[in-house]
């Protein structure tokens, strides 16, 4: 039987990322500046998540799978994928405010790049005051009205901006439009994808004084012009009890808040301490 494993994280250095990945949970080991990105669990070639703890350390996670199979990641779950592990979670630390952004789905990622989509959720861990996500539009619009504030340049008039504080979750399937606002630290799940068409990146240079590419026509075909009910998820956390948060085709989070022992039984599970310590 597989004991509780511990994986290095992959680290990401980024144009908005901050110190906050090494600050509030003291990855002092981060050699990188800007900071933006913490891998914790990573499928995704090239970023594959190695053990950091007992007896199977320096094996990597597509070794684990390869080796261990249903017995790692559940009957329904090696079904379904195989020897692809199928989520990527990481911590976010956004310094200044992400490229407003879009992600395509399953169909048009598996015909553009051979790759599975990327819908994710995020839940908020550390927030300025008045921090702003955007997340989706905040009217019904169609592709003729978007494509006139894009050229217009006042594609922000267009978008639905949420105030967001600690402890909320946004659900953010494939094909909602999206950005990260400045001062926030939030835990990101999502499929093992790491495609993204970026939009519009705020006129911002890097160090060499170069704009990153912009994925205007890549993005077009991907945006989901619907718009739900709620951008932000509801839910509920009860004390040492298992709250669902979101349940989609790909993941399902839930909360626990405890103040004692508690007894699950998981085939697997990926727990992220938010509070309190790990040991």
């Amino acid at each position: 039987m597989l004991y509780p494993l511990k994986f290095k994280s992959i680290f990401k250095s980024k144009i908005w990322g901050g110190d906050k990945i090494k600050t509030l949970f003291g990855k002092n080991y981060s050699p990188l500046p800007n900071c933006g990105e913490s891998w914790e669990l990573s499928g995704v070639q090239e970023n594959i998540s190695i053990v950091s703890n007992g007896f199977l350390k320096n094996n990597n996670l597509q070794e684990l799978i390869d080796i261990y199979m249903d017995e790692l990641v559940g009957n329904k779950v090696f079904d379904k994928f195989g020897s692809e592990f199928p989520i990527l979670i990481k911590f976010i630390d956004a310094n200044d405010i992400l490229s407003i952004q879009v992600h395509p789905d399953d169909e048009l990622s598996k015909k553009r790049h051979k790759a599975f989509g990327k819908t994710e959720m995020w839940y908020i861990i550390d927030a300025i005051n008045n921090a702003e996500i955007i997340t989706g539009f905040k009217q019904k619009i169609d592709k003729n009205i978007y494509i006139k504030h894009l050229n217009d340049n006042t594609l922000k008039n267009i978008l639905n901006i949420e105030k967001i504080k600690p402890d909320d979750v946004l659900f953010i399937p494939a094909g909602r439009i999206h950005s990260i606002g400045s001062g926030i630290f939030l835990a990101e799940i999502q499929q093992t994808s790491d495609v993204t068409y970026r939009i519009y990146d705020w006129d911002r240079k890097d160090d060499s004084g170069n704009q990153r590419e912009i994925h205007t026509d890549l993005a077009l075909d991907a945006i989901d012009f619907d718009i739900p009910d709620n951008y932000k998820t509801k839910y509920e956390s009860k004390l040492n009890s298992t709250s669902k948060i979101v349940e989609c085709n790909y993941f399902n989070t839930n909360i626990i808040v405890f103040d004692k022992t508690i007894e699950k039984d998981y085939n697997f599970i990926d727990l992220f301490v938010l509070q309190g310590h790990s040991k």
